[in-house]
């Protein structure tokens, strides 16, 4: 089983430290989610981020990142929106609706299925039948209140992989720490639980 991180929504200062602890540790795929912000951020962030990361880092805003930094691809966050012009490349896409899953798989590396935890949740029972229809497997990963206490029921539901936020970034307080011990601690949990 896969496990994406995605980033925090906003920056922060510790950003960078963090990630690249991370990416020591073993990330190996990273989902930099910064909407609304200005590109010049992200750069400066990807700018304070060792190069050798790059290619386990996909962006979902500002496509011309990827080349830019010799990204892992891009994510496409709307399911009507249609991949860039001319875009080549390893792409993934967010899926809000069971029925569009097959279709989407079949063209994209890998597509988060939402709400599969937390608060506006699917029901079990809705995502039972999906991966009894085959639409829920190893392209498919787990998006939404994903956790510690859920990724053994995302792999019974035949998920390929999981896409944990809050569950890793609520192990750190961006206002108040700087001492981030408790959320590389997190992330290695995290790791067992997936593999």
């Amino acid at each position: 089983m896969k496990l994406v991180i995605i980033t925090q929504p906003t920056f922060f200062v510790e950003e960078d430290k963090i990630l690249t602890a991370l990416f020591e540790e073993g990330m190996d795929n990273l989902h930099l989610y910064k909407p609304g912000a200005s590109p010049m951020y992200s750069e400066r962030l990807l700018s304070l981020i060792p190069e050798i990361s790059y290619g386990k880092i996909t962006v979902h805003d500002h496509y011309y990142l990827k080349n830019e930094y010799g990204l892992a691809g891009i994510h496409i966050d709307d399911s009507g929106k249609e991949l860039p012009k001319d875009y080549k490349g390893k792409f993934s896409r967010t899926c809000h609706n069971i029925n569009e899953l097959g279709a989407m798989k079949k063209k994209a590396e890998y597509v988060f299925l939402d709400n599969v935890f937390g608060q506006n949740a699917r029901g079990r029972e809705e995502l039972e039948y999906a991966a009894s229809q085959g639409l829920i497997d190893k392209h498919v990963y787990a998006f939404g209140g994903v956790s510690m206490d859920n990724i053994r029921e995302a792999r019974e539901l035949g998920f390929g992989g999981v896409v944990v936020g809050k569950d890793l970034w609520s192990r750190f307080d961006i206002h108040n720490e700087q001492d981030y011990k408790n959320l590389i601690s997190h992330f290695e949990k995290l790791r067992k639980a997936v593999s």
